[in-house]
C-alpha cells in the first residue's frame, strides 16, 4: 500500500509541476483514501488547491496538516498562504510566526511573514491620521447635498455646531499641511466643545506631524481623560493610545511605546497595532541583548568554565560558558568550549549545534571543525565526520588530531560499508533525493555513461545532491 501511496503522490507532484492542478488534486485525493493520516499529502493538496484558486479548500487541508503534525514548519507555511489569499491577514501573520518557532530559517515562512508585515504596515500607513468623519455618499444632483447637511447642523446645539465646523476647517488645513492653521481650528473646536475626544486626537496628529512628540502625547492624554468622562467610543480611546505609542517609538523609548500599544490593544485589538507591538518587543529584546554584551565579563565567565572543566564538573562549566556566550555571542571559541562540555556529558546533539555555530562564525577556526568531527564520530555519523576532518585538513594538512580522526573515519567507513549504507538510507534527505524522478534518471544515466557525471556537476543543484550521495557512500565515482 505504501508504494501505491507514494506513486499517487509522485503523480500528483508531477501534475502540479506541469500546472495541471485538478489532476494533482485528484491524485492526492486518491492517495488520502488509502491513508487519511498522511500530513505530507494534505500539505501537497493544499498547495494544489491554492494554485487552482480554491482557497477555502486549501485552508481546510492546511489546518488538517497542522493538526496531524503540529511541529512541522511547512504545514504553517501552507496555513499562512491559504489565510493570506482569504485576506485573513492577522491569522496569516500568526501562522507564519508559529511556523518559525519550529524552523527559524525556513525561507518560505520568512518570505510569507515579510509579505504579511508589508501588507499590515501598508494598511496602517494608509490610515487617515485625523479622526475625519466618513464622507457622505455622492448625491446624484448638487441640490441634494445642501439639505441633509443643514438638517444635521440644525439638530446640533450651537456650541457643537460651531465646534464641528472648526474641526472640518482644521481637517482641510491638515490635508494641505498647513499645520499652524490646523492647530488654530482644532483649539477653537475645543473652546466650543471640550467634551469631544476627536478634537484632541486630531490636534495630537498635527503635533505628531510637526515632530513635537511630547505635545502629541500630552494632547492624547487629555483626550483619553475627556473620552473616559464622556463615554467615548473605545476605538477612539484605542487610537489615542496607539498615537502615544507611535510618539514614544519616534522618541526611541521602546518600553513606553510597548506599554501604550498594549493599552491600545486592551481597548480594541487590531492587526496593525499587534504588528507594531511585535516589532517593538523585538526592538526591546535586541536592546537588552546588546546592553548585556560585555566581552570582559565574558572572558571572566569563560575562565570559570575552564576551571570547572578541568575539575570534570561539566554541568557547572556549561553554565559558565552559556553566560559567557550571552555576554559575547560572536566569539566562536566560547561555542567550541561549550561543545567540549556537551561531548563529555554525551549531549552530542547540543554539542553539534554549538560546533556548527562556531564554524559559521569563523570557518577558519580549525578546532571547531575537529570538535565537530569528534562529535559526529560519537554519533556514529562517520561519513559526516570525515567531511568535518577534511575541512580541518584544508586549513592545516599536518594537524595531528585531524589526520588521526580522518584515518579512523576512513577505516570505519571501509570496514563496514553495509552499515554505513543502511544508515545513509534512513536519512530523510537521502530518501528525498532518491525518490526524485529527475535524480533517478540522472543516476541511471551515470551508470550507463560515467562521463555524464561531469556534465551534471555543472548544475549546482544537482551537484549538491550528487555530493550528498557520495558522502553517504550511496554512489561512487571512479
Amino acid at each position: 500500500m505504501e508504494d501505491q501511496i507514494n506513486a499517487l503522490k509522485e503523480k500528483g507532484n508531477a501534475a502540479l509541476a506541469a500546472g495541471k492542478h485538478d489532476e494533482a488534486v485528484a491524485a492526492y485525493t486518491e492517495a488520502l483514501k488509502l491513508n487519511d493520516e498522511n500530513y505530507v499529502i494534505y500539505s501537497n493538496r493544499s498547495a494544489a488547491y491554492v494554485k487552482a484558486g480554491k482557497f477555502q479548500e486549501a485552508l481546510q487541508d492546511a489546518q488538517k496538516t497542522v493538526s496531524l503534525n503540529p511541529t512541522w514548519a511547512k504545514g504553517y507555511s501552507r496555513l499562512g498562504t491559504a489565510l493570506s489569499y482569504l485576506n485573513r491577514t492577522m491569522e496569516a501573520f500568526e501562522a507564519y510566526s508559529k511556523g518559525l518557532e519550529y524552523d527559524r530559517n525556513n525561507t518560505a515562512l520568512l518570505a510569507g511573514l515579510e509579505e504579511i508585515k508589508k501588507r499590515l504596515l501598508s494598511d496602517l500607513a494608509s490610515e487617515v491620521p485625523m479622526d475625519v468623519d466618513p464622507p457622505a455618499a455622492k448625491p446624484t444632483q448638487a441640490k441634494a447635498t445642501a439639505k441633509p447637511e443643514a438638517k444635521i447642523d440644525e439638530d446640533l446645539p450651537e456650541n457643537k455646531r460651531l465646534a464641528r465646523r472648526e474641526k472640518e476647517a482644521g481637517n482641510e488645513a491638515y490635508k494641505k499641511r498647513d499645520f499652524e492653521k490646523a492647530i488654530t481650528h482644532y483649539e477653537a473646536a475645543i473652546q466650543h466643545d471640550a467634551t469631544d475626544i476627536t478634537f484632541y486626537n486630531n490636534l495630537a496628529a498635527v503635533h505628531f506631524e510637526k515632530r513635537d512628540y511630547q505635545k502629541c502625547i500630552a494632547e492624547c492624554e487629555k483626550g483619553i481623560a475627556i473620552g473616559r468622562e464622556n463615554r467615548a467610543d473605545f476605538k477612539l480611546i484605542a487610537k489615542a493610545f496607539t498615537r502615544i505609542g507611535n510618539a514614544y517609538k519616534k522618541l526611541e523609548d521602546w518600553k513606553s511605546a510597548k506599554t501604550y500599544y498594549e493599552k491600545s490593544m486592551s481597548e480594541h485589538r487590531t492587526p496593525e497595532v499587534k504588528t507594531l507591538l511585535s516589532e517593538i518587543e523585538k526592538k526591546i529584546k535586541e536592546e537588552e541583548r546588546k546592553a548585556y554584551i560585555d566581552p570582559v565579563k565574558a572572558e571572566e565567565e569563560k575562565e570559570k568554565g575552564n576551571e570547572y572543566f578541568k575539575k570534570a564538573e561539566y554541568s557547572t562549566a556549561v553554565k559558565h560558558y552559556t553566560e559567557a556566550i550571552k555576554r559575547n555571542p560572536d566569539d566562536p571559541k566560547l561555542y567550541s568550549n561549550r561543545a567540549a562540555c556537551y561531548t563529555k556529558l554525551a549531549a552530542f546533539d547540543l554539542g553539534l549545534k554549538d560546533c556548527e555555530t562556531c564554524v559559521r562564525l569563523d570557518d577558519k577556526f580549525i578546532k571547531g571543525w575537529i570538535r565537530k568531527g569528534k562529535i559526529l564520530q560519537g554519533m556514529q555519523e562517520q561519513s559526516k565526520a570525515l567531511q568535518a576532518y577534511q575541512k580541518a585538513l584544508e586549513l592545516d594538512p599536518s594537524n595531528a588530531e585531524a589526520l588521526e580522526g580522518y584515518r579512523n573515519c576512513t577505516m570505519a567507513v571501509n570496514s563496514n560499508p553495509e552499515e554505513v549504507l543502511k544508515k545513509a538510507m534512513s536519512d530523510p534527505e537521502v530518501q528525498q533525493i532518491l525518490q526524485d524522478p529527475a535524480m533517478r534518471l540522472i543516476l541511471d544515466q551515470m551508470q550507463e555513461d560515467p562521463k555524464a557525471v561531469q556534465e551534471h556537476l555543472k548544475n549546482p543543484a544537482i551537484a549538491s545532491k550528487i555530493q550528498k550521495l557520495l558522502e553517504c557512500g550511496i554512489i561512487k565515482i571512479h
